[in-house]
């Protein structure tokens, strides 16, 4: 396997007329800045990845990020938790039990 972990931050911009909210112009981009220096930083690079996304259908709770293999999935993320995201579910494998996205979050559509 060539990386250990995916980190996909949805980036999909969406026509201003759109009637759905668009997570590239809530963030997104920026979010997925601040992870490849994080992991570079920490001497990940190689082991994790970072990707842009497409849209991951929970545009309405935006910006959205989901951690694989685990699974973790989070909801309107903002720049202030982001190193809390990485230390815990990037470096150590746990959620972040108050950041998490609930299965009624992922379930709007």
């Amino acid at each position: 396997m060539k990386f250990e972990k995916h980190i996909f931050i949805c980036t999909n911009e969406r026509d201003e007329n759109s009637l759905r909210k668009s997570c590239g112009s809530c963030g997104g981009l920026d979010l997925r800045k601040d992870l490849v220096r994080m992991i570079n930083e920490s001497g990940l690079k190689g082991k994790v990845r970072a990707n842009k996304s497409g849209c991951l259908d929970v545009c309405e709770e935006g910006p959205a990020m989901v951690i694989y293999p685990n699974g973790f999935w989070y909801l309107n993320v903002k720049k202030k938790d982001i190193k809390t995201i990485f230390k815990k579910s990037i470096v150590n494998n746990k959620p972040v039990a108050e950041l998490i996205a609930t299965k009624d979050k992922l379930n709007t559509r």
